[in-house]
């Protein structure tokens, strides 16, 4: 049983706390360029045939003893460390964290992979850091708190954009499905662009993409950070049926779910 932790939204506002939140990211993404330049990123398999490497391992660690001294009170739930996972109730306030968001990309060496920290508030990402390492490129933010970038040392406020015609739509090219497809016939036109990991969800809230459609299976640490980002930015990660995606579920698998810039997206139709 885990005592109930409060977390002032003002807190979440604070540039200070803000700052010691990106500092934790940057230096997870660090630890993985180091492994990056490597010739040997010691790949394994976890239980579930999902890769796993030295750099998942030592982000994972960097952020997890960073948060312990952030908020020492707060749970953190990781990917790499899902024991606490049992301790989590839908009245929970923890950090989800995904050391290495497309380790798939990383061990492609294509740099679309991600430092993804959020924090949880009785299931709902209150804030949210995404770190894309090879880019050096952070994004931050959440609902009611607004949203961020930060690329080559300027810190610009980010917001989704007017929905363009055609529509700009984000996709992983590793999980273009018939139902992708599907979703993609009921545009006349659309322009679509290939990328990985949280980095898509991120592209929508700073205003560069419109749709993100995903017929296949996430977990709720590949989502949550990006998703805080995206709500700050004006955007919505929801269910084709309207509802925004929750957290702390029985099952972490999340549902199918379409990104978009408006809170009232084109849904489909049943």
């Amino acid at each position: 049983m885990t005592k109930e932790i409060q977390i002032d939204l003002e807190l979440l506002r604070q540039t200070e706390f803000q700052n010691k939140l990106l500092a934790i990211a940057c230096k997870a993404g660090e630890a993985i360029m180091d492994v990056y330049h490597q010739s040997d990123p010691d790949i394994s398999l976890k239980s579930d045939n999902s890769p796993v490497t030295k750099a998942d391992l030592a982000a994972n660690d960097i952020i997890e003893a960073g948060l312990a001294e952030l908020t020492p009170d707060v749970l953190v739930v990781s990917e790499e460390n899902l024991s606490h996972l049992k301790s989590v109730s839908c009245d929970s306030v923890y950090w989800l964290v995904d050391p290495l968001d497309g380790t798939r990309e990383f061990i492609k060496r294509n740099g679309q992979f991600t430092v993804n920290i959020a924090l949880i508030v009785k299931g709902e990402p209150a804030f949210g850091v995404v770190y894309v390492p090879v880019q050096d490129t952070c994004y931050w933010g959440g609902e009611h708190i607004g949203a961020w970038r930060k690329a080559s040392g300027e810190v610009t406020e980010i917001s989704v954009s007017t929905c363009n015609m055609p529509p700009r739509i984000v996709a992983s090219p590793n999980y273009i499905n018939d139902e992708t497809n599907a979703f993609l016939n009921h545009f006349n036109d659309y322009k679509i662009h290939h990328a990985g990991s949280s980095v898509k969800i991120c592209m929508i809230a700073e205003g560069s993409a419109d749709f993100y459609p995903r017929f296949a299976p996430t977990n709720e640490w590949d989502t949550a950070a990006a998703d805080a980002v995206l709500r700050g930015a004006g955007g919505v990660l929801a269910q084709f049926d309207g509802t925004p995606l929750r957290y702390c579920k029985e099952q972490t698998l999340n549902p199918n779910f379409i990104g978009a810039n408006r809170k009232d997206p084109i849904f489909r139709s049943e």
